[in-house]
């Protein structure tokens, strides 16, 4: 009998994790909405994508055994509203909503785990009057957004000015449909009267970026890996993300034990979920960053290389209500995911051709190039950047121990030629405050304490 799986969001390298997940020969994995249709790179509609999405799923000849969805909002909220009418497994749309607006989620946060939070406030963005009980550095953020588009950090009130100018003019593209979302659902009245279009400032957290990967079911959250976050040195842009992380496993259990009471002090089940911290080695501090009611399926590839299976396995066994399995093996000892980037603006002439992809490829075991930049245009009118830099491609890697991840990223990298004019002197420059346009490179790996990055 087949399994009728409906995945939002889903493409190609998606769908080539899912069908080599173990015991799914008989799962059929259905693309509900395209990446071209859930709207992340324009205007989203959610009544429409709601209507239309519905309308598949009620004209469809079969059963409908799961719904799971791979991306950030609008997918995060799709998947409740529409498991929810079928009876399927999936978290609820409150618990969802309470994690992914920034204001409710720190205050949750700070509920259950008080030192673990930085200091926060949410701002009127029609006024620049910054809150006087917070110092420099801060973070100026929406309080809905995804990808780190519109979070910048500031170190003096020019630079605050200007980045609340910034997120006024852009907070309504996300937080608008989010406010829509927002509407459906229980909050305080203090929540109601925030909204989704509002601004959150916070003071900036240091040391080593962490994320926890895990699950929740029957109202029990399990955290079950940690993956570093390094940033390109001087800038808050990832440079790799690495699994399994280097933190001791004092640090990786104090970081689980955090997660998962603030997971379930937001309430969420039946779900995967992702939990950002920063670790000063210093200190020992611990700052939490943002909880998001799904996995990172950035973490799928390296997932499979080190685990032998993706994390895409525990969201799907967990959509068809069952418990998912952990003790699994792969081949290698070590995976990363690299970020290829560009720190300054540039007219995009030409990518790598399929041909340079493969070849790259064939310079380490296992590599996997994407192209994430489209050529024949701007770089800083690319979609879902983060505020500081431009990505151009991504590539996986695994090996032996983190020097041979590397090494096998530097081999690839070679192989993938992009040609870029310099930025016209009349081309406005993108970012805000001090750290607007900083052009690094990664000649060598970051060391030491590493720079925070604005929440995704």
């Amino acid at each position: 009998m087949t399994t009728n799986v409906f995945v939002l969001g889903l493409d190609e390298q998606n769908r080539e994790v899912l069908n080599g997940l173990p015991g799914t020969a008989d799962c059929r994995f259905l693309t509900l909405l395209g990446l071209d249709e859930i709207g992340q790179e324009r205007d989203i509609d959610m009544p429409g994508l709601l209507a239309l999405a519905s309308r598949r799923l009620d004209s469809f000849d079969g059963t409908v055994d799961a719904i799971i969805g791979l991306w950030d909002f609008p997918v995060s909220s799709l998947v409740p509203l529409l498991c929810r009418p079928r009876g399927l497994p999936c978290a609820s749309l409150e618990a969802v909503v309470r994690c992914e607006h920034k204001y409710w989620s720190r205050l949750e946060q700070r509920a259950v785990v008080p030192r673990a939070v930085p200091r926060f406030a949410v701002v009127d963005l029609d006024s620049a009057a910054r809150p006087g009980t917070l110092s420099y550095p801060l973070w100026v953020k929406p309080v809905k957004s995804f990808s780190s588009e519109l979070a910048f950090r500031v170190t003096d009130d020019a630079g605050y000015e200007a980045a609340i100018r910034r997120v006024r003019k852009g907070a309504g593209r996300v937080g608008a449909p989010f406010q829509w979302v927002m509407d459906r659902v229980r909050m305080p009245a203090a929540i109601r009267s925030v909204g989704g279009t509002a601004g959150l400032v916070e003071e900036e957290a240091t040391g080593d970026q962490l994320t926890v990967e895990g699950y929740v079911r029957g109202g029990v959250a399990h955290s079950y890996a940690l993956v570093d976050s390094l940033v390109y040195p001087g800038t808050p842009s990832f440079l790799c993300y690495e699994y399994p992380s280097r933190a001791p496993a004092s640090v990786r259990d104090r970081l689980f034990d955090l997660a998962d009471r603030v997971i379930a002090r937001v309430g969420l089940d039946d779900t995967t979920f992702n939990v950002e911290f920063f670790h000063d080695p210093e200190t020992d501090a611990v700052r939490l960053l943002e909880i998001n009611p799904r996995h990172s399926q950035s973490h799928a590839r390296m997932f499979e290389l080190v685990r032998g299976v993706s994390n895409h396995e525990i969201a799907l066994r967990i959509a068809l209500g069952e418990e998912p399995v952990l003790e699994r093996a792969g081949t290698y000892g070590v995976a990363a995911k690299w970020f290829l980037r560009r720190f300054r603006d540039g007219f995009l002439a030409s990518v790598p051709t399929p041909e340079d992809v493969a070849r790259a490829e064939d310079r380490a075991p296992d590599a996997r190039v994407e192209i994430t930049a489209r050529a024949g245009g701007w770089l800083s009118d690319l979609p879902i950047q983060d505020s500081y830099s431009y990505e151009l491609a991504d590539v996986f890697v695994a090996g032996r121990d983190a020097r041979e991840c590397e090494r096998g990223f530097r081999a690839c990298a070679r192989e993938l030629p992009f040609t870029i004019r310099d930025v016209r002197e009349d081309r406005p420059r993108r970012g805000a405050g001090d750290d607007e346009n900083r052009q690094r490179t990664a000649e060598r790996r970051p060391r030491g304490r590493l720079r925070p990055h604005p929440a995704q």
